[in-house]
């Protein structure tokens, strides 16, 4: 298994979410889906998925993990959920990123798991104040080697709950900051950072990093799915997840046939063309896009069918006139 895929995930789903009036910030419904699941969404390929807090419900298979002492803030909880993993890098995530995409995921592992010492574009390897290389790492091409990789927002703020790190200097520096402080609870991320060399990745979607303090962010979440340009995509997604389908389902595609279907044909013929191509796709395990064509090519041939007897029957009636 490569570097890309052999990682494990953690995400941080405890806190008392006070400026939600402690409403349960992770199972709070954005476009229908819990926030946690569009989160555990984002990273399908994570060998292990650990969500440290609460029990709740999740449409994957997880580990849950409580931090000690319960409410003992993000680097407690973060070192609970390392002790369920044993890959060699390590997602870390907070539970309230609506937008979080695969694609994002793919591009921190990338720069987290880069041996040749370039940065990834746009970004760049950039030590935290306070980072000084420990002994026995020896730098690559004079750099020290990252130590993870984590999301830079549109405004240029670094986000450690969206990133991917190496889990040997993680749990390295967990264990200095435990026997310096005696413990993890209380500690601020910005200490553990302090010791790691991150590359910092660009939020290439600029929605990757919003997360949902306030109601006000949650409303903001769910009017902007239902943006025309996000609707449809995430309608879809939302029903694969329900139904807990895999299909590759081509959006633009299946409209172009429903309107060929319901111009060609009949107007109810558009919902139940879709409805047997998607049937066909998962009773005979087809693929999609070639049934999709398949019936296009049917309801265009049908289509002029129709339009070459309205040619003869309307030359036949000007012939007996």
């Amino acid at each position: 298994m490569d570097d890309l895929t052999d990682y494990d995930t953690i995400v941080l789903a405890g806190g008392a979410a006070r400026r939600l009036g402690g409403a349960d910030k992770p199972s709070l419904s954005v476009g229908g889906r819990p926030l946690l699941d569009r989160v555990i969404a984002a990273c399908p390929d994570a060998a292990i998925t650990v969500v440290v807090g609460p029990r709740r419900p999740a449409t994957r298979a997880v580990v849950h993990a409580l931090e000690d002492p319960p409410g003992g803030g993000p680097l407690a909880a973060l070192d609970a959920g390392l002790r369920h993993t044993t890959a060699p890098t390590v997602l870390v995530l907070s539970a309230d990123l609506p937008f979080l995409t695969a694609a994002t995921v793919q591009s921190l592992l990338g720069a987290a798991t880069r041996t040749d010492g370039a940065a990834a574009p746009g970004g760049g390897s950039v030590p935290h104040e306070g980072h000084v290389p420990h002994e026995g790492r020896a730098p690559r091409d004079g750099r020290a080697p990252r130590d993870g990789a984590m999301l830079q927002d549109a405004s240029g703020q670094d986000q450690p709950l969206v990133a991917a790190y190496r889990a040997e200097p993680l749990r390295r520096e967990l264990a200095r900051m435990r026997a310096e402080h005696g413990t993890l609870a209380g500690l601020p991320l910005r200490a553990l950072m302090a010791g790691l060399l991150l590359e910092r990745v660009p939020d290439a979607t600029t929605t990757a990093s919003f997360d949902c303090d306030t109601w006000e962010d949650i409303s903001a979440a769910r009017a902007r799915i239902r943006e025309h340009g996000n609707v449809l995509d995430e309608w879809i997604t939302a029903v694969k997840a329900e139904l807990g389908i895999e299909l590759d389902v081509d959006t633009a595609a299946l409209l172009d046939l429903a309107r060929d279907a319901a111009h060609g044909v009949a107007r109810p013929a558009a919902p139940l063309t879709t409805f047997l191509i998607g049937y066909a796709a998962g009773q005979q395990g087809r693929d999609v896009q070639e049934l999709t064509d398949r019936a296009a090519a049917l309801a265009n041939r049908w289509a002029a069918e129709g339009a070459a007897d309205a040619d003869a029957t309307g030359a036949e009636t000007k012939h007996a006139e």
